[in-house]
């Protein structure tokens, strides 16, 4: 298996909304969407699949020497991981630089260590790591002319993963992880003990729906900070924008039954959604 074939399927196997977005994409671009993609994939995927913290860590260690490495020698390809081997080459066009790729680890890092945040200003720092700096890379990637594309790309990014984080809220809750503030639990005296038991109520309702609110509120700050020269370029930011906030749409007319269900879209949904962003702009 080639290098290329390795981060195509793990970007495809990984279902995500994201890789429909790749389909609409040149060729090139494709290629380096895929492979970064596929790096975002391999450490997260350290987290949630080795249960053992020391061993995940150990894991993540592996990863920033393997960057680091790759980056001092960016033409030695031979020995390192398949995904390096298939984003160095493309990494210099796209600006893709090690400092991204270290901060999606850190982001990753911070999964072994923290379980809760106090307030959304301490979860900011998290979806920063792990999302807005992606969502960065990603806008360079499509063909950013525009500085002002960066803060765009960035906030699209955190609505994706507050739009993560609420789809998700009985999944993590199974990982002794809870991404909700602290302070607004208090706040709609929801219990963290009720959402690892994973307890639907009333209270718990009002609190997704102000989680809700707050994802809106960033998908309407993203889209109006982008530069109109740009909007061609960035339509696969816009068809994710799309997916993801269609999902979000279908999380709220459930009543956010999130706790013991995953709430999706079918693979056909997305690409229609895809297509007709490509096709109609929106």
């Amino acid at each position: 298996m080639t290098p290329e074939q390795y981060v195509q399927e793990k970007a495809a196997a990984s279902g995500s909304s994201f890789y429909y977005a790749f389909l609409f994409l040149p060729k090139e671009r494709r290629a380096a969407i895929t492979a970064f993609y596929a790096f975002c994939r391999e450490v997260d995927d350290v987290v949630d699949e080795v249960h053992d913290p020391s061993v995940a860590a150990t894991k993540l260690a592996w990863w920033r020497k393997e960057v680091a490495t790759a980056y001092a020698n960016p033409s030695q390809l031979g020995g390192r991981h398949p995904v390096m081997q298939a984003l160095l080459p493309l990494s210099a066009a796209y600006q893709i630089e090690e400092r991204h790729l270290q901060a999606v680890i850190e982001g990753c890092e911070m999964d072994l260590s923290q379980t809760r945040y106090l307030d959304y200003a301490g979860l900011q720092r998290y979806c920063h790591l792990v999302a807005g700096i992606v969502g960065e890379v990603a806008a360079q990637i499509f063909g950013q002319t525009d500085a002002r594309t960066t803060q765009y790309a960035h906030t699209l990014g955190l609505a994706f993963q507050l739009t993560n984080i609420i789809r998700d809220v009985g999944e993590d809750a199974t990982r002794g992880r809870i991404y909700l503030p602290v302070n607004e639990l208090q706040q709609f005296e929801v219990k963290a003990a009720e959402i690892l038991k994973r307890e639907h109520s009333e209270r718990f309702v009002r609190l997704m729906q102000f989680q809700a609110q707050r994802a809106h509120g960033l998908y309407d700050q993203a889209l109006a900070m982008l530069p109109a020269q740009d909007r061609r370029a960035q339509k696969p930011g816009l068809m994710m924008a799309k997916i993801y906030r269609t999902l979000l749409q279908e999380i709220e007319r459930d009543n956010f039954q999130v706790l013991n269900q995953r709430v999706s879209l079918t693979p056909l949904r997305k690409l229609w959604l895809a297509w007709k962003v490509q096709a109609f702009g929106s």
